[in-house]
């Protein structure tokens, strides 16, 4: 809830009212007004609210089988995508490979983000191999016809203390462009070593955003520096599981 704003998110602003939970916020004792800006506890404020509260919201929260999947990452480097779309084969890898960055006062002792990788988002409660579970999204995936994505909320225009963090805004617009279809009938453009088909333009998102490598504030050399250094972390992470992997899995990840 850091930062939170009726601005910026007026549906979950006008959510937290009496009933909902509020965790890890300062607020006025007398009022009870809360600073959502206040990061003296933690960047990690949270909220909870009953799903009603939200007036698109549609209950009961069930339905079928998704017709896109989004696989969420949030990359401290500033060389991902804010999107991009998967192959059946790249959507195994990235979903094994499980890449993310570990926020500001999510963790303690983290005091900028890091670079992690928790294999299927959540290493620590799998029983099987992961690739036995990327197998699975694969079958349902041709089964259901399904598109996965591959959407970056992280940092745009350079890494952690030099880019930004792509906003919201942009974010949700890239979401609705999924859901409503306009980017599977978009135009891609093949994307470096890490093989990714990027859209060329989405509603309500610069053009420049849309690819690194043009949002990117720096030198040329320094953004191909920090990419292939990101991808040979994906690279060295992703031995673990090469063991049983397809072929076309492995072939599926950065390439340098």
């Amino acid at each position: 809830a850091i930062d939170l704003s009726a601005k910026k998110e007026p549906e979950i602003f006008n959510a937290i009212r009496f009933g909902s939970v509020l965790e890890n916020v300062v607020y006025d004792e007398q009022t009870r007004a809360v600073d959502y800006s206040d990061r003296s506890i933690t960047e990690n404020t949270r909220c909870a609210y009953p799903i009603e509260y939200i007036p698109s919201a549609k209950v009961p929260c069930i339905g079928g089988h998704p017709k896109n999947i989004i696989l969420l990452t949030c990359d401290a480097f500033g060389v991902l995508p804010p999107v991009s779309k998967l192959t059946p084969a790249q959507a195994m890898y990235h979903f094994i490979s499980g890449y993310t960055a570990k926020i500001a006062g999510t963790e303690e002792g983290v005091t900028e983000p890091e670079a992690t990788f928790s294999a299927c988002f959540g290493q620590p409660f799998l029983v099987w191999h992961p690739v036995k579970y990327a197998q699975m999204l694969a079958r349902k995936m041709r089964e259901h016809n399904a598109h996965v994505w591959l959407v970056n909320t992280g940092w745009s225009g350079g890494a952690y203390g030099v880019g930004k963090r792509i906003s919201l805004k942009h974010s949700r617009a890239i979401i609705d462009a999924i859901h409503s279809g306009e980017l599977e009938k978009a135009t891609y453009t093949n994307y470096g070593a890490f093989n990714l088909q990027i859209p060329q333009a989405v509603s309500k998102v610069p053009d420049r955003l849309l690819n690194p490598s043009d949002a990117w504030t720096g030198n040329p050399e320094e953004f191909s520096s920090t990419l292939a250094k990101l991808a040979q972390l994906f690279q060295a992470n992703f031995k673990t599981y090469a063991d049983k992997a397809t072929p076309d899995i492995v072939a599926a990840g950065p390439q340098l």
